[in-house]
């Protein structure tokens, strides 16, 4: 596969323009990923580690990888909206990507806030995949989510408890994988996760 090179672009959303990163490997993709990021008023952007890590992962499998910063982030337009308007921010990147890329198969990534916003639309946009990592549990209503979605944690995430995603995880009969001895940001984990994110698309 080619090196990867990140294209930027501005598209048109629902606060006015968001900020856009592509990293396409061009003919013969397999589809298209987007990952969201963690909570904008907490320094989560498109350029947080674990988003690249996820994105890394989808560009190794042939995916045009999406990432895109939420309203009143980096160069995108607007202000935080505590949710509802970050879901209506992705829809509006993942209607670009659909027109751009055709109706070809769709992954939908998160971490942490960008969890919540992405399981938010999977019934609606139906991914063929569906990762969720350290997802923002108690803190923001995230429900029922598809079958077959991967949930990765720390074990010693202290922003979001272990505890409490089993909980939210258990009368799902959801797994989750679980990272020992790993915080919220995966420091000295992002290989291993990149692996992990890679298996799981692939089988």
């Amino acid at each position: 596969m080619r090196s990867r090179t990140d294209q930027k672009i501005h598209i048109d959303g629902p606060a006015g323009r968001l900020e856009v990163v592509i990293s396409d490997p061009g003919d013969g993709r397999t589809g298209y990923a987007i990952v969201a990021h963690p909570h904008p008023l907490h320094g989560g952007t498109l350029d947080n580690k674990v988003v690249q890590t996820l994105s890394k992962s989808f560009y190794r499998l042939g995916y045009a990888a999406v990432r895109f910063n939420f309203r009143g982030v980096g160069e995108s337009e607007g202000v935080f909206d505590e949710g509802p308007g970050e879901i209506e921010d992705l829809l509006a990147v993942e209607r670009h990507a659909q027109q751009h890329f055709g109706d070809v198969n769709r992954v939908l990534g998160g971490f942490s806030f960008g969890s919540f916003v992405a399981a938010a639309v999977a019934a609606q946009l139906e991914p063929c995949h569906l990762v969720l990592i350290a997802p923002a549990v108690g803190r923001f209503p995230i429900g029922e989510v598809p079958k077959g979605a991967l949930v990765v944690h720390g074990e010693d995430d202290d922003l979001v408890l272990l505890a409490d995603v089993m909980d939210w995880a258990r009368p799902q009969k959801l797994p989750v994988v679980v990272f020992p001895g790993v915080g919220h940001f995966f420091h000295g984990a992002l290989i291993d996760l990149q692996n992990l994110v890679t298996r799981y698309c692939r089988d």
